[in-house]
Parts: C-alpha cells; structure tokens; sequence
C-alpha cells in the first residue's frame, strides 16, 4: 500500500504566492506589459509551484475540545470533594494531559496530494497506481463502510467527518481494492487527484 518511493515536496506559502505571481504574469502577459511568449517551461513551472494540490489535516473539531474540558472539569470536583485539594489538582493535570494526548493524535492524521503521492495518514502510494476518485456524502460513506464494504479496504474514517472520497487503487501487486477516506472538502480532494493525472498522462 504504500513503499517510500516518493520524494518529499515543499513549498513556502509566502514563496509561492510570489513566485506564482511572477510566473502567471509571463503566461498571460498581463498588469506590466511584458508580453512574453509563454513556451513549455514556464508551464512547467506554473505546475510545479502548484505541485501540492491538496492537503488536510483531520483535526477533531472544536466541540470535542470543549466537551472533553468540561469532562475534565467535572472529574476535578469530584475527587475534590473526596481527596485533598493537592489530590485533586495531580488527578486533573493527568487527566487533562491524556485528554491533549488521545485527541491530538485521533486528528492528527493528513491526507495530501503532491505531483507524485497520495497519502492518507500513514499510508502512501504513488498516483501512478491511482485509479478513479468519487467523492461521497455522508449515506455514500456509510454505504462504502458498511453493507458495499470489502474487508480488503483502507479506510481512514473520522465520526466527525461525515463525506468523503473513495479511491480506487490500480496496482496489482496491492491487494487494496480502494481506500475509504474522510475529509472536509470530498470534491477539492477528487479534483487534485484528476488534475495530476491529466498532468502526467500528457507529460
């Protein structure tokens, strides 16, 4: 499902904002007069400042956080209505770091697309061996998890996260049918995918 055969890609934000200014200036010769023809490098380039075409991190959402607090916080009144305040205090402090601990890393997991990988947590593979990309609302995902299920499947599932995308693997040395996966933006997440492999597939 995933071998690291990908190399990392990074881009500065600010950088990119600048850079891609510049460059769509040249491509469509506007704002300064510059009038350049634009050849296959600089569309090269344009794709390559775009090359991270998609990226989110599955964070749990602000009412868990709240909701998880106040679970704290009743816990600290009851032992300290039964233990010394210093009790309490040292039984709270555990508490609440275990609370920052278990949702920190339950949204910890991001899925991205970059000009080489898809990723989705701490599963990997090349976008050579992708196949077809759906995105599904949140009866399309139930389905996917529940009564279409196949066992063989990735799935990287949030309860938080109603919609999301299946993506069809290709490879046929991976016995992964597809993954399952939760997102925010199902629809940014299938356009990323689609728009490097019309990239690549006239490369």
């Amino acid at each position: 499902m995933g071998v690291g055969r990908q190399r990392q890609v990074g881009v500065e934000p600010h950088d990119l904002d600048v850079e891609l200014d510049v460059e769509l200036d040249v491509a469509l010769g506007l704002g300064r007069g510059l009038g350049h023809e634009v050849g296959v490098g600089h569309e090269e380039r344009i794709y390559r400042l775009c090359a991270v075409d998609y990226a989110e991190r599955l964070t749990v959402p602000l009412r868990w956080w709240v909701q998880g607090t106040m679970l704290v916080a009743s816990l600290w009144l009851a032992v300290l209505a039964a233990t010394p305040e210093v009790v309490a205090w040292s039984v709270t402090a555990v508490a609440l770091a275990l609370l920052v601990a278990l949702l920190g890393t339950y949204g910890s997991p991001k899925v991205s697309v970059d000009d080489h990988t898809l990723r989705a947590g701490r599963a990997h593979i090349p976008l050579e061996h992708v196949g077809a990309a759906t995105a599904l609302d949140a009866d399309g995902v139930r389905r996917q998890a529940g009564v279409d299920a196949d066992a063989r499947a990735y799935l990287l599932l949030r309860p938080y996260l109603k919609r999301g995308v299946r993506v069809d693997i290709t490879d046929p040395a991976d016995p992964t049918p597809y993954w399952l996966i939760s997102c925010r933006r199902p629809d940014a997440l299938v356009s990323a995918l689609e728009a490097t492999r019309t990239h690549r597939d006239a490369g």
